[in-house]
């Protein structure tokens, strides 16, 4: 396949538009189910007869496995067709589902397996619908593809808790899966029937001490941020959080190292390339305060203004919606006028978002939380769909399935450490306070406060990353795909010394 410059004009071809709509289609479904628990946990505690600690698993297991495997998924989509990683993410996550909905009310331990296999289905998806995207689409048609793309990648979270209030609102916990499963088959089946193979796979074997280090260090790390602000801890988040930033370090090396001699699980090359950097240190930041306040808001909207969980997805609804609708749009615009006219004006609509829930109190109107809400989720917006195509198309093409899952990889931990700041603040001024206590009301509302402060300061760095990252990529030698020349430079360029030992340079493309 040529790389060469793509014309102005280029446009995606009609097959690979269909290739990638049966992948956005179930990347949604798939990235749906990950928040979709969120409004669930009070009623299975009953359902299950659980504590609240225990109930957590079902996110805490996910997030768990999802950490482990994405990393491992830069390798893998290498090794296999296109066909087999989407037939076999597929068949996983419907398994999963299917035994989630058939769990059992006496044992407990079966729903957590099911998200566990979901888990494992839905951590293929992304990496090989951001990979395909980047191989099927011309440089000139990336924004307005990605745009489409951003709906499953961003809205589906957004809107999980919204679809699950709307669920137990109406209908058993267990709908959750089962109105899950069969749109999820038959996009399975009517993928499997029309997708067609992108690129050859590559021959290679896998590190098994890479996929150890991988999965004890980012399971540690997401697992010791899990339990950060709870209660019964069983193993102190002071001892796993050191432990996984360690092990991870290990990990790193033993990536340098199979950079010169062998193949890496993750390529770390990726990183050789500052405007992938700067676009993954931007994604980072700007999911953790976009995760910090997406756990906020349900406890503002149900325990200090008392609203049931059916009233709480529809006020986060049109957030929601506005971010999907708008997707497409900011995509063509980026493709007409580049990143900054959109990144910079999107990462200061979420400034003031999150600023403006700092404000909140017990008798703010229902319409300013709402309009707050859509004004995040409108910069987010124009945010993520710049940021991904500038960053995912910076590196070459041999590195799309490693940047895609160093990128997934990120933003679970981001996500998690987002989550973990934002319960342990709101927990420390209502620790102790009894619920039907006239101060407990005053004092969520604190913490709500200094919660929403802390993720305003995050995006305090997600405008000063989108003011210093390039409009567009620059013209070179690989047709559009970063410039050979364009390392890490000043006080991070101790990076590019260390990636420059790591053997032969990256061929041309």
């Amino acid at each position: 396949m040529s790389h060469g410059i793509s014309a102005p004009a280029a446009r995606t071809s009609s097959g690979d538009i269909a290739v990638l709509r049966w992948l956005v289609g179930a990347t949604f479904i798939v990235i749906l189910n990950e928040t979709i628990m969120v409004n669930a946990l009070p009623r299975l505690q009953v359902e299950f007869g659980v504590t609240e600690r225990a109930s957590q698993w079902l996110t805490t297991a996910f997030l768990l496995t999802m950490a482990v495997v994405i990393p491992i998924t830069g390798w893998f989509l290498q090794r296999v067709t296109t066909r087999q990683a989407f037939g076999l993410s597929m068949t996983v996550f419907c398994t999963g589902t299917l035994l989630a909905a058939l769990a059992p009310s006496s044992m407990f331990w079966v729903l957590i397996v099911a998200r566990v296999i979901q888990a494992s289905g839905t951590a293929v998806m992304m990496p090989l619908l951001m990979t395909t995207l980047m191989s099927v689409v011309p440089e000139s048609d990336r924004g307005r593809v990605m745009g489409n793309v951003t709906l499953a990648m961003s809205v589906a979270p957004a809107m999980g808790p919204a679809v699950s209030g709307v669920i137990l609102e109406y209908l058993s916990w267990r709908w959750m899966f089962g109105l899950v499963l069969p749109v999820a088959a038959l996009i399975g089946l009517a993928g499997m029937a029309r997708l067609k193979n992108v690129g050859e796979p590559t021959a290679g074997s896998i590190d098994v001490l890479s996929v150890i280090a991988s999965a004890l260090g980012f399971g540690s790390l997401v697992y010791g941020l899990s339990l950060i602000g709870g209660k019964d801890q069983p193993v102190p988040p002071g001892l796993l959080i050191p432990a996984g930033l360690v092990v991870v370090g290990l990990f790193v090396l033993r990536q340098v190292h199979l950079q010169r001699n062998g193949s890496p699980l993750l390529d770390l090359r990726t990183l050789q390339h500052r405007t992938f950097t700067l676009s993954l240190a931007l994604m980072v930041v700007a999911f953790m305060g976009f995760l910090g306040s997406l756990v906020l808001l349900p406890f503002y909207l149900q325990n200090a203004r008392d609203l049931s969980v059916l009233k709480t997805g529809l006020l986060m609804m049109p957030g929601g919606l506005a971010m999907g609708l708008l997707g497409p749009q900011v995509g063509k615009v980026f493709d007409r006028v580049g990143g900054r006219p959109l990144v910079i004006p999107g990462a200061a609509a979420i400034l003031v978002g999150l600023a403006l829930f700092t404000q909140v109190g017990l008798d703010t109107p229902y319409w300013q939380i709402v309009a707050t809400h859509v004004l995040m989720m409108i910069g987010l917006a124009c945010v993520f769909t710049p940021v991904f195509t500038l960053g995912l198309g910076a590196v070459p093409p041999n590195l799309y399935s490693h940047a895609s899952s160093l990128l997934g990889a990120l933003q679970q931990v981001a996500g998690a450490i987002g989550s973990a700041i934002s319960l342990t603040i709101l927990a420390s001024y209502s620790a102790g306070i009894a619920a039907t206590s006239v101060h407990f009301k005053p004092a969520l509302i604190d913490g709500l406060d200094r919660a929403f402060t802390v993720s305003a300061g995050l995006a305090v760095f997600v405008l000063a990353l989108a003011i210093v990252l390039p409009g567009r990529l620059p013209a070179g030698p690989r047709g559009g795909h970063g410039d050979p020349g364009e390392m890490l430079e000043g006080p991070m360029g101790v990076i590019e010394d260390d990636l420059d030992e790591l053997g032969d340079p990256l061929p041309a493309h």
